[in-house]
């Protein structure tokens, strides 16, 4: 169960990120995350749906084009 919460380092890595943008995207409700005591934590399920639906859209995007 604790490896199904991340923190902002592990979302970075996990996405090939700067730990500042994936804070920034979260700020911004472009990633799905939540705080406690200050700190962001993401769940592993709802950052994969968020790869997933990436993935759909720019999928449809080629398809427009």
């Amino acid at each position: 169960m604790i490896d199904d919460i991340l923190d902002a380092d592990e979302v970075a890595k996990l996405l090939k990120l700067n730990e500042q943008t994936v804070k920034r995207l979260a700020n911004r409700g472009e990633l799905p995350g939540f705080k406690i005591g200050g700190r962001w934590r993401f769940r592993r399920e709802a950052i994969e749906e968020y790869i997933r639906r990436l993935e759909q859209q720019q999928s449809d995007q080629k398809r427009d084009d």
